[in-house]
This record gives C-alpha cells, structure tokens and sequence, in this order.
C-alpha cells in the first residue's frame, strides 16, 4: 500500500478498528468517501462527532440518551412493573423495534466473565437492585452464552430475597434455521421449553 497518500492509509486504519469491519471493507470505504462530494463527507464527519459529544448514559436504566433520564425512562405509558435488564445498551434497540415490549430496560454494561477479571463489582447491579418494588416482574435478557447464563444464574439467587417474579427469555430454534444446523444446547432447551399447539 506504499502506492497510497498517508491519509488514505490513516483513514483504512481507523475504518478496520470498527466492529465487523475488515481491512477490504476499510479500504472500500475510504474509496466511496474518497469519491464522495464534500458536503456529504462533512456531513458524516458531523454526525459522528455528534453522536460522540451528544449521546451518553442514561442515569436510570444506563440505556444511551441525548437527554437524561431518557425517554423510554420519563415515558408515562411505560409499564413500571416490568423491567427488561440487557448486556449492553444496543440490546434496548433489539427489543424496542419488535413494537411488543412496553416495560422499562436497565442495562448491566457487559456479563460476569471471571476469566476476563469481571465480576459483580464491575456491572451496574448496585443501581438494578435499588430499582426493585414489590410485584415487579424481572425479565433476564442475557444473551444465551456461558457468561450470559452465569450472569442470569447470578442475578436470580440475588433477586430470591425480593418478592418478586423473574422471569428470562425463551430459548429454542430460530424461525428459518434448519434442524441439522442447530447446536445441541439450543435443540435441548427448545425440547424443555415446548408448547402445546
């Protein structure tokens, strides 16, 4: 890549740090932008430093706002008794475009991981067990991974104390995968948790 100007290569170094982004990709983008208009450039380069001045944590459920608390936390229509607590904030948007789920979200910041040095401590459980009232309904939505189920595991001896329900996400097979593709933990939860038709 000698051939190419030092701020193209600078450029395809920063674009293949981005998560699912490999160097071809990088390199494609640097091009397009490269071909771009300059306004279009600059728009984007805005929008980014915006995003990045602008956006930050929610004080109440860690979820990511321009305004705090946000807006799923200050809406009067949301459920109080339900509360959806996700990994990372980006899960919110995963449930959020379903249209289905009208409860309240709180976000951990990652997984109990002793491997990675990450324990309790580490996650933002101290403000979740402030949040509980009685009659609440408590929905793990961990991903189905070891640290996702040491996590919910975790979680569902501390919330024992409470009288409360707890309650996690249904396991089973996706709709369009095949059944010779499916690894053997997804098809044991999906045996136990069957419905009657």
């Amino acid at each position: 890549m000698g051939f190419l100007p030092q701020s193209a290569i600078r450029l395809i170094d920063e674009l293949s740090r981005l998560p699912g982004i490999g160097r071809k990709t990088a390199q494609r983008l640097a091009f397009h932008l490269l071909n771009t208009d300059d306004e279009s450039v600059a728009r984007l380069a805005q929008s980014m430093l915006n995003m990045k001045l602008n956006v930050h944590k929610c004080s109440l459920c860690g979820g990511i706002t321009e305004s705090d608390p946000c807006l799923i936390c200050l809406d009067p229509k949301r459920d109080n008794s339900l509360l959806c607590i996700v990994e990372e904030a980006q899960d919110i948007f995963a449930f959020e475009r379903t249209n289905i789920y009208r409860g309240k979200y709180h976000v951990l910041g990652g997984v109990l991981s002793p491997l990675d040095g990450i324990g309790p401590d580490d996650l933002n459980i101290e403000s979740l067990l402030s949040r509980i009232t009685p009659e609440m309904e408590i929905i793990l939505a961990m991903n189905p991974s070891v640290e996702g189920e040491t996590t919910s595991l975790y979680l569902g001896k501390l919330f024992n104390e409470y009288n409360i329900q707890v309650t996690r996400l249904a396991r089973g097979l996706p709709v369009g995968g095949d059944l010779e593709y499916i690894d053997e933990a997804t098809l044991i939860r999906a045996m136990e948790g069957r419905t009657e038709l």
